[in-house]
C-alpha cells in the first residue's frame, strides 16, 4: 500500500482547553506529534519536511501556543512557512468558557502560563493575544460541552487520521499463564480435546481434522453460535468509546488445539464482517 502524503495539523488554543487530549488522539491516529513547539526552532523541521526526512509518519501535528510569547504575534508568519511545505495543512483552535476553564485548572493544580496576576486575569490576556489566532484557524472547537471521548472523535473526523481499532485476537494455553495483555477472556477447556486423540494429538488447531473435532459437535456449535454474535456486539461499542487496541484471549489448556481452532474461526467470522483481525497464536509450539 503506497503511503499517504504527510499531513500537518497545527493544534493551538487556549490552555484547559484541551490541546493535550486532542494530541494524544492524532498520535493514536498515525500522528508524530510535537508539544510546545517554540517559533524559533520551526524553520529547521519545515526544512526536515521539505526535503522528505518525515514521509514514514502519515502525519505530523504541532502543538504551539501561548506558552511561547513570539507564537501569537509571528501565527501568519507561521501558517505561511507550513504551507509552503506544500502539504495539507489543517488547523484547529480549541477553546472553553472561563467557568469551565477555572475548573479545570483547579482540578489539575497547575498554574496557567501567563496568569502572573491571577487566573481570570491570565484566561481573559490569553484570549487577547490569540485572537489573530483564532482568525487564522480552520477550526474553532469548543470543548466546554464535550467529554475526552468526544473531543477525540471531533479531532479524528476534522483530520481524517486513523480512527480504527486494532483487534487482535490471541490463542493461549491456561497452563503457561493468562495473557496478561488480553482485555477478553474465554475459557474453551470444556470443548472435546484433540490431545487424547491419538492421530490429532501431533496437530495443531490450524488442521482441519483437529479444528473439525473440537467445534464440528453439538457443545462447539452451540458456543460459537453464541460467542461470535457476542463478540460482534462487543467490537463496534469498545470502537465508539475510543478504544485503540482490543485483544481478545482464547484459552485451552495448552494452547495448540481447541484455543487455535476457536481463534482462527472466529477470526473469519469477523473478517465476514469487514473487520482487519490479527490472530496471534502464542503456545502454537509450546506443546499440548
Amino acid at each position: 500500500m503506497a503511503a499517504s502524503p504527510l499531513q500537518l495539523v497545527l493544534v493551538t488554543g487556549l490552555s484547559g482547553a484541551g490541546k493535550s487530549t486532542a494530541a494524544r488522539a492524532l498520535e493514536d491516529g498515525g500522528f508524530y506529534c510535537i508539544d510546545n513547539l517554540p517559533t524559533a526552532l520551526l524553520p529547521a523541521l519545515v526544512r526536515e519536511v521539505r526535503e522528505g526526512r518525515l514521509a514514514e509518519n502519515r502525519g505530523l501535528a504541532l502543538v504551539m501556543d501561548g506558552r511561547d510569547p513570539v507564537f501569537p504575534r509571528e501565527v501568519t508568519a507561521i501558517h505561511a512557512q507550513l504551507a509552503a511545505t506544500g502539504r495539507r495543512l489543517t488547523t484547529l483552535y480549541l477553546e472553553a468558557g472561563d467557568a469551565v476553564i477555572f475548573r479545570r485548572f483547579s482540578e489539575m493544580r497547575r498554574r496557567h502560563p501567563v496568569a502572573a496576576a491571577g487566573l481570570r486575569q491570565g484566561v481573559e490576556e490569553e484570549r487577547r493575544q490569540l485572537g489573530p489566532v483564532r482568525a487564522a484557524a480552520d477550526h474553532v472547537i469548543d470543548t466546554s460541552g464535550l467529554t475526552p471521548h468526544e473531543l477525540r472523535e471531533h479531532v479524528l473526523a476534522l483530520t481524517a487520521a486513523d480512527r480504527d481499532m486494532h483487534l487482535t485476537i490471541l490463542s493461549f494455553g491456561f497452563k503457561h499463564g493468562p495473557p496478561v495483555e488480553a482485555d477478553l477472556v474465554f475459557d474453551v477447556r470444556f470443548l472435546p480435546n484433540p490431545h487424547f486423540d491419538h492421530d490429532l494429538r501431533p496437530m495443531t488447531g490450524l488442521e482441519p481434522p483437529v479444528a473439525s473435532y473440537a467445534l464440528d459437535n453439538e457443545d462447539g456449535r452451540e458456543f460459537f453460535s453464541r460467542l461470535a454474535p457476542l463478540v460482534s456486539f462487543l467490537i463496534p461499542r469498545y470502537r465508539r468509546e475510543g478504544k485503540r487496541y482490543l485483544t481478545i484471549g482464547i484459552g485451552c489448556t495448552g494452547g495448540r488445539h481447541r484455543s487455535v481452532a476457536v481463534t482462527e474461526r472466529l477470526a473469519v467470522v469477523l473478517r465476514e464482517q469487514g473487520e482487519q483481525v490479527l490472530t496471534c497464536h502464542r503456545d502454537l509450539e509450546s506443546g499440548a
